[in-house]
């Protein structure tokens, strides 16, 4: 009787042992969906069906008999664990905003109620009900995640007094978006820039001996970065030094950059900053840049401030006024280790398959291709250069084609001048049909219009105020932003200085990067706001990256696209002397990536192994500084494995340390193996499984490596004195010298740990089984090893 109930309970321990599995299999295979929608919902359907199939997995589950309460516990752990992990992925991708985990919530979802089985039932519809809502209310947060969000508190609000300037008049240069300011090319916003170089067509004659030596040495320089030809590369630096001591702005700031950077010049950080004071003093926006960079990065914010003002002043002079502002983003082509190829494969241009598709499709006859060709070239997207002309042409026909969409542009064009000869007039006819179609940013321009008395009968301020309300209440970042101008400088209205404070916030956190720039204003004068010029120095530069020199982050992306590695590295380079944190780490990664191939010039010719390893480790400490986390990882890499630097534990720990603030799985591993091994940290065994177990909460990919080290851990602790101990510390030593295996074959360089973790998958279950040996010995037990079939079911009596 014994033997047939012990089958029976057998037989049912193996249902449920299956059932676990395909539990565990369903909810890995569900996270992995999850993860792979992480950062952004792009498909709410798809997003839909993850969230209905763990409430229907709950639900199947539910009705299936278990086999005590501490299976159903263990259930409700790992599906709220798997709910859990899921919010708190789409969260991680909203990093800027505060939030707060929704444990209560999906607890109640998961909760069993074995009171009443048919109302908990009904529950799940209401239940699924709630939890789409909930991705619904998580949506606009997704589409409009900014890398600042501003957090303004009433002690952060500064009174206004009357000291407080009254003077201001709609007439100011607030309100110059389709002024004589538009008129400007990039010529004369960034003078003396490379675009001659890489855009022959805009290229005017030179007007002096100084001015045809600096282009001929950055000719040189240029070519010399694709060639590797050194020998020219001297050239290039002679002739610019030439042109320097001439006395031209343009080519003391080329000057500054080869001391700066050390190219064919010793390195010399005074020798740069005066070079690049003389050529700001003359004029010269990037040196301007670099300058203020300087003194962002030691702190002195009123230089600072005062520098990036003016370059964000002329940044923003070329915005839009219904859109952000035709920006080129500086890309990254990296992903961590590994190049960003999605990106750089929807980054060129005309070249670019889709974009090629989209040609056909607009030949063809459809609006929408029409459309979206336009807004490539308006704004210069995806690769693809700025053309108001061949912008003015797709929408044109577009909306012949009855696009909507395009009549807003098309009004914006007139308004500007834009590719087409400036007619107000047309612009508010484009304007107004494509309000009348609901395109509420076309409010803006209206609104504008009114308030300058163009192509109208008179200046009408109640009227402008009222389309700019209009914006505003459909949520548009442009008419939140001119009511807060017209707040701001009592434009039709009482002036009110917190009105519009809290209209430029609701502007800055949708994007708006005037906004930006009017709190940055507003921090550092102290109108509105409480004088803070770390902030408004840090939002200053933010919209100052926006200016037109920002367009050699769009050539070094070419070049890179070509295969011309030491021609990209060069741009980047220029780029990162200017405060580009994208252009710093992906300088940096070219020289960790394609070593000698990236051109990289020292003082007396190519780099060494040990300049190049220098440079970079300079270019990832100045990324880190800006936040970059993956930077921050490889500085803590370098101090610990002694590379472009000396070896310091306790630095690479401060790095480590500021990769893990901003949840960096893999730092939060690297200071757990620190804190067991007790190097530059003390030697801690709990704090090291805090850590290890940090790790695997913050990304669940970190699974095996943990496991292994907890199993290190276990060694240790139950074995400090065995030999395992002494040969596991020292891999880390052997690790350099077999350093390209490990790359290749294991894993990126700079996670020795894996080799150290590895001999504990083959030690462990051999000491386990010693313990229990050794354990049953001293009761007098004989272990006798189980049928492979037996090992949950109890011995015979």
């Amino acid at each position: 009787m014994q033997g047939i109930l012990n089958e029976v309970i057998y037989a049912e321990q193996q249902k449920m042992g299956s059932l676990e599995a395909k539990v565990m299999e369903m909810l890995a295979s569900l996270q992995g969906q999850v993860e792979e929608m992480r950062g952004e919902f792009t498909d709410l359907v798809a997003a839909m069906a993850v969230a209905e199939q763990l409430v229907e997995f709950k639900r199947d589950y539910s009705s299936k008999p278990r086999k005590d309460d501490q299976d159903n516990e263990s259930f409700k752990d790992a599906l709220v664990n798997s709910k859990r992990s899921f919010c708190s992925s789409h969260f991680h991708s909203l990093s800027p905003f505060k939030h707060t985990e929704p444990k209560n919530l999906f607890r109640q979802i998961s909760a069993p109620n074995p009171r009443n089985e048919d109302m908990r039932r009904q529950n799940y519809k209401s239940h699924s009900l709630f939890f789409l809502l909930l991705l619904f209310s998580l949506l606009p947060l997704s589409a409009t995640a900014r890398p600042y969000v501003l957090i303004i508190s009433k002690d952060d609000l500064n009174p206004p007094s009357s000291t407080d300037d009254d003077s201001t008049t709609g007439d100011s240069s607030e309100w110059e978006e389709f002024g004589d300011s538009d008129n400007k090319s990039e010529d004369e916003l960034d003078p003396g820039s490379w675009r001659p170089i890489f855009e022959p067509d805009s290229a005017s004659d030179p007007k002096s001996e100084e001015e045809v030596l600096y282009y001929s040495g950055v000719r040189k320089m240029v070519s010399s970065a694709t060639s590797g030809n050194t020998r020219l590369m001297e050239e290039a630096a002679s002739e610019i030094e030439a042109a320097a001591i001439g006395g031209f702005p343009h080519a003391q700031s080329a000057l500054g950059f080869l001391y700066g950077t050390g190219q064919l010049r010793e390195r010399n950080k005074e020798k740069a900053f005066l070079y690049h004071h003389f050529a700001a003093e003359s004029g010269d926006m990037q040196s301007k840049m670099a300058l203020a960079y300087t003194y962002y990065r030691q702190d002195m914010h009123e230089k600072a401030a005062n520098l990036y003002a003016e370059l964000a002043e002329a940044a923003v002079s070329s915005f839009l006024i219904s859109k952000n502002s035709p920006v080129i983003e500086p890309l990254r082509i990296h992903n961590g280790a590994e190049e960003n190829k999605e990106a750089l494969r929807k980054s060129r241009g005309e070249e670019d398959e889709d974009f090629q598709i989209t040609e056909y499709q607009a030949q063809k006859g459809n609006a929408g291709a029409m459309y979206k060709l336009g807004i490539f070239y308006y704004f210069g997207l995806r690769g693809v250069r700025r053309d108001h002309a061949k912008a003015l042409s797709w929408f044109s026909k577009a909306v012949e084609k009855g696009e909507p969409r395009s009549m807003e542009l098309l009004g914006e064009i007139y308004a500007r001048g834009a590719g087409v000869e400036r007619n107000y007039t047309k612009a508010l006819e484009w304007l107004t049909l494509a309000s009348q179609q609901q395109h509420f940013s076309a409010y803006n321009g209206m609104g504008y219009l009114y308030v300058k008395g163009y192509g109208v009968e008179k200046k009408n301020n109640t009227r402008a105020k009222e389309y700019f309300e209009k914006a505003a209440d459909n949520e548009e970042a442009g008419g939140y932003y001119n009511l807060g101008v017209l707040y701001l400088k009592g434009i039709g209205v009482k002036k009110d200085v917190t009105i519009a404070c809290n209209n430029f916030i609701k502007a800055a956190n949708a994007g708006q990067p005037k906004a930006f720039y009017q709190m940055a204003k507003m921090f550092q004068t102290g109108v509105g706001l409480k004088k803070n010029l770390p902030l408004a120095t840090a939002l200053y530069k933010l919209v100052a990256e926006r200016g037109p020199w920002s367009s050699l982050s769009r050539w070094a992306l070419e070049s890179y696209l070509r295969g011309e590695v030491g021609k990209a590295f060069l741009l980047y380079s220029r780029m990162a002397e200017l405060g580009y944190e994208v252009a710093q780490s992906n300088a940096a990664w070219i020289l960790d990536k394609y070593g000698e191939q990236s051109m990289c010039m020292g003082e007396s010719g190519f780099c060494t192994d040990a300049e190049r390893h220098q440079r970079a480790h300079f270019l990832w400490w100045q990324a880190s500084e800006l936040g970059n986390e993956h930077a921050a990882l490889l500085i803590g890499d370098a101090y610990y494995y002694g590379r472009g630097t000396e070896r310091d534990y306790e630095r690479a720990a401060e790095a480590y340390m500021h990769a893990k603030s901003q949840s960096n799985a893999q730092a939060m591993f690297n200071l757990g193996y620190m804190h067991e091994h007790g190097q530059g940290l003390p030697f801690d065994l709990h704090l090291a499984k805090r850590y290890y177990d940090q790790a695997m909460e913050s990304d669940p990919a970190a699974k095996l490596p943990v496991t292994l080290a907890l199993m290190s851990l276990w060694i240790r602790k139950n074995y400090p004195s065995c030999f395992l101990v002494d040969w596991i510390d020292s891999l880390p030593e052997v690790y350099p010298r077999v350093g390209s295996w490990v790359e290749n074959i294991i894993m990126d360089e700079g996670n020795a740990t894996i080799l150290t973790l590895f001999v504990c998958l083959l030690t462990v279950l051999y000491l386990r089984e010693r313990q229990r040996r050794h354990a049953a010995a001293a009761v007098g037990e004989v272990a006798i090893p189980l049928h492979p079939n037996e090992n949950d079911v109890p011995a015979p009596n």
